[in-house]
């Protein structure tokens, strides 16, 4: 009886052996996407402070990677001026499935990185220079590297590629316009004639009286400008990443850079001239832009755009605004992905 006992018990254990193994098995056949013990960024779980020089002084601005693809590393360049990482959290939902490795990258003066206040760093050539450094810092190359920039990071983008496209695989320009005179020109003619008149007659009063910091000018914008262009969303609804992202924002340096304007760019802001439309064919990378039909950019000139570099490509986002990835992200995520994936064949 003990003898048939222990065969029995044998033979369990032997099968409990076998079926443990399968786990192990499947796990050695699966993609190494989050594989991270051979990333030198384990123990922080992809974060990197990578120090970047300038004429002031050296600093330091915070990283993150997610996933491992060898031919696929997308940096993401945030906007503002001045803004963060923190409203790209959506990209979560898409890159990893899709097994493209990407980096939340926080510009110097933003949140996560240092924060000199020295106003003498706020210039699109140091910006530029500073994305290279941390390009070099993080090993990125004409063989895996995708430049996506959105809004202000859109031009740092563009200007980047005009520079330094020998390094790139791919760029994407989201939500932005190569010509900040355009800019204004469409946020004046076009998209403020879009609100109520006494709304707008409003705003135009307080702009004209320099009164921004009036309570009452954000509570117009916030209220009537935003849920139509920035995100069309009800307020109470927008999504805590990019409530954070609103809440960290540098705010000396947005208005140093765009102006304090919701309409296009004001006073003596710095990127009030800025406009490179003529050098767009210059770009000769494969290169994505993304547009939306109620952005705070004119949608026609970012198509205008695809058609300018040498291998464009265009997207729409048809119900989307100035932050498609949130109101129109299937469009927006399938369309990202498809490029990246095609220029990676």
């Amino acid at each position: 009886m003990k003898s048939i006992l222990f065969v029995v018990c044998f033979s369990l254990l032997l099968v409990s052996c076998k079926f443990g193994d399968e786990p192990i098995d499947q796990l050695n056949s699966f993609s190494s996407y989050l594989d991270y013990s051979e990333r030198n960024d384990r123990l922080s779980g992809g974060v990197k402070m990578i120090p970047v020089s300038t004429k002031k002084g050296t600093y330091k601005v915070w990283t993150k990677r997610t996933g491992n693809n060898a031919s696929i590393k997308v940096l993401l360049l945030h906007g503002g001026p001045g803004a963060t990482h923190e409203y790209f959290e959506c990209f979560d939902s898409y890159f990893p499935k899709a097994e493209i490795e990407y980096y939340y990258y926080d510009q110097l003066e933003s949140f996560y990185s240092d924060q000199p206040n020295d106003s003498l760093l706020w210039s699109v050539d140091r910006y530029v220079d500073e994305v290279e450094q941390v390009r070099k810092a993080l090993n990125l190359d004409v063989t895996n590297f995708y430049l996506y920039g959105h809004s202000w990071g859109g031009i740092l983008a563009m200007e980047y590629a005009l520079k330094y496209q020998q390094h790139l695989k791919g760029l994407i320009i989201s939500n932005m316009m190569a010509s900040i005179p355009d800019y204004i020109s469409y946020a004046n003619e076009v998209l403020g004639p879009q609100l109520d008149p006494e709304v707008l007659k409003e705003i135009k009063a307080l702009e004209a009286s320099n009164d921004y910091s009036n309570p009452k000018y954000s509570e117009l914008v916030f209220t009537h400008y935003y849920p139509e262009h920035i995100l069309r969303m009800p307020l109470k609804q927008w999504p805590n990443p990019v409530n954070r992202a609103f809440a960290n924002i540098n705010h000396d340096l947005y208005v140093t850079m765009q102006g304090p304007s919701e309409f296009g760019v004001a006073g003596d802001a710095k990127l009030k001239d800025w406009d490179v439309s003529n050098r767009l064919p210059e770009i000769s990378v494969p290169t994505l832009v993304i547009g939306a039909t109620y952005d705070t950019m004119d949608p026609r000139h970012m198509e205008k755009i695809a058609s300018m570099v040498q291998n464009g490509s265009y997207l729409l986002c048809p119900k989307g605004s100035h932050l498609a990835m949130y109101d129109d992200q299937e469009t927006y995520f399938d369309g990202l992905i498809k490029f990246v994936k095609e220029v990676n064949k």
